[in-house]
């Protein structure tokens, strides 16, 4: 996320000392309707309690903050809102004589652990958002599946909602609440404002409405377009679940409507690193997306699902000796199994595409197919060495194409060594799945050790099978020499072909600009010669 920081103008920064720093006028916090008696003058009060305030003369809003918490009051509004919902008052915040007064009693009860409780409700979703908000973690167990027990504590769930609060700021206000479902989960949404980004807070609920896990992502509006090649009327999508029990995932098969009955080859697409969904959205981009109704449109279909990070996140992070193998191979040979049961699809001619981190488990994917399943396989920018050196690798890369824009590198040379120094931490044969390093900075470090020697092009050496490589020259992630060490290491099999494209970038879209990852936000659709060659190449084969 590159969440702007709001700047508080210089008039508006005037109005605050005015309307909230100046000298208290005996007698003006008398003046309660309920009789309460205690009105005092906000910022007073809010300093005694160690609370920061700010006004918005705009808006006319006074916001509190401390420890996570955030109260937004409007003046004279019955109701302020605490962490995004809605609180009814017994007295509004008002100005009096150039001074907001509130109930000093009410404010400290809604900055501790008193808290008010907005309209009564029986959503699971809403409960445990609330108890978020609070840093009630045991609350917030109260609704949670017994599996998802069994990978958070009351700590993390309590400490959570001020985390991200350090982060990116308090919550202001909510700005929507949706719902949607899956195969697996019942979603609802949450979505808050804070001060530096908005941020979607999804709790996923299982079919017995108990809280299964949860995911917090960026809020920013998708520029994703549809691309010109996808043709609804040609294909037809399908709700499907891959797997089954505590991580089953959600997905969608892709079927030709418009060429014949079938049975339709078909290709599983595999995600790259990180939490990614079933269209593999990123930015303005929907890579798997498009792929999938490109494809469909030419006859083949395309299964794609959700990856285990982005449904189970919490609960596979628990893991502690998650293996690539865990979350990316197990799945993938899942969606096989699971096509050789449908009869729209020729079982014998499944294909398995992997894009990034995807085509760099490939050669673990064929490894493991022991019933020898998959008809061919597919690599989509996937890097032929080692994960850790391509992490340095990419930073190079970037470092070199800034400099050539005449772009300030130093940033990125500050982040390039930092990556570095975790490669080295890797590589440093003094460690190992046995004897794990002490604060590892990347996530769990059983995942890097218990992967660190693999090496994809030495595998597939070894293999067979018809396989297609393709690489966009203008990929900064995965540049274009990890190809040729796909190329040169697999120069003595006769089954594999090659082709890049030059202004394709990571996101397998075609970039007129050096690609640095800052276009990433724009709209972009996978290359319509990729969608073609695939199509092509799945379709010879018998």
């Amino acid at each position: 996320m590159n969440p702007r920081d709001r700047i508080l103008p210089k008039a508006a920064a005037a109005a605050l000392a005015l309307t909230l720093a100046l000298p208290g006028i005996a007698g003006a916090a008398g003046t309660s309707a309920s009789g309460s008696g205690d009105l005092a003058p906000i910022r007073e009060t809010a300093a005694k309690l160690g609370a920061e305030v700010r006004w918005d003369p705009a808006g006319r809003t006074v916001s509190v903050t401390k420890n996570g918490i955030a109260l937004v009051f409007k003046i004279g509004e019955p109701t302020a809102t605490l962490n995004g919902l809605a609180v009814p008052l017994e007295e509004p915040l008002r100005i009096v004589q150039n001074r907001a007064l509130f109930s000093a009693e009410l404010l400290n009860k809604l900055l501790g652990s008193e808290v008010l409780t907005p309209e009564e409700t029986t959503d699971p979703a809403e409960l445990f958002i609330r108890a978020l908000s609070q840093g009630n973690g045991a609350e917030a167990l109260r609704y949670a599946s017994p599996e998802f027990k069994q990978a958070v504590t009351e700590a993390q769930l309590g400490g959570l909602w001020a985390a991200y609060a350090q982060i990116y700021g308090a919550v202001a206000k909510q700005l929507a609440k949706t719902e949607s479902a899956n195969s697996v989960h019942d979603n609802v949404t949450f979505t808050y404002q804070t001060d530096k980004a908005a941020l979607a807070y999804t709790v996923r609920l299982n079919k017995k409405g108990e809280v299964d896990d949860f995911y917090i992502e960026s809020a920013a509006p998708s520029a994703y377009q549809a691309p010109k090649y996808d043709n609804p009327s040609a294909y037809k999508e399908e709700e499907v679940t891959i797997g089954e029990g505590t991580f089953a995932l959600p997905g969608a098969l892709t079927v030709p409507t418009a060429a014949g009955e079938g049975p339709f080859p078909v290709v599983v697409l595999v995600h790259g690193s990180g939490t990614n969904n079933r269209d593999e959205a990123i930015g303005g981009s929907k890579s798997f997306r498009d792929l999938a109704v490109g494809l469909a449109a030419q006859g083949i279909a395309v299964l794609r699902y959700d990856k285990v990070t982005y449904e189970h996140t919490f609960k596979i992070a628990a893991d502690p000796k998650l293996t690539l193998k865990r979350e990316t191979v197990d799945d993938a040979l899942a969606a096989v199994r699971f096509l050789k049961g449908r009869k729209d699809v020729d079982a014998s001619r499944i294909f398995v595409a992997g894009h990034s981190q995807g085509g760099f488990a490939m050669p673990l994917i064929v490894d493991a197919d022991k019933e020898r399943a998959i008809k061919g396989t597919i690599l989509l920018s996937g890097p032929s060495g080692k994960f850790a050196d391509i992490l340095v690798e990419q930073q190079q890369e970037l470092i070199k194409r800034l400099k050539g824009l005449g772009a300030d590198t130093a940033p990125y040379e500050q982040n390039a060594a930092q990556v570095k120094a975790v490669a080295d931490m890797v590589n440093d044969p003094r460690y190992s799945v046995d004897r794990l390093p002490e604060n590892f900075p990347l996530g769990s470090p059983y995942w890097w050790y218990e992967q660190r020697d693999y090496v994809p092009v030495e595998l597939a050496k070894k293999q067979s099978g018809p396989m297609l490589v393709l690489q966009g020259e203008n990929d900064w992630q995965v540049p274009v020499d990890q190809f040729d060490g796909w190329k040169s290491g697999l120069k003595d099999r006769t089954d594999v072909e090659y082709k890049s494209y030059p202004k394709v970038t990571h996101l397998l879209a075609e970039y007129d600009g050096v690609s640095t990852g800052s276009e990433y936000g724009q709209p972009a659709n996978v290359a319509e010669a990729i969608v073609n060659d695939i199509a092509a190449w799945v379709k010879k084969l018998p």
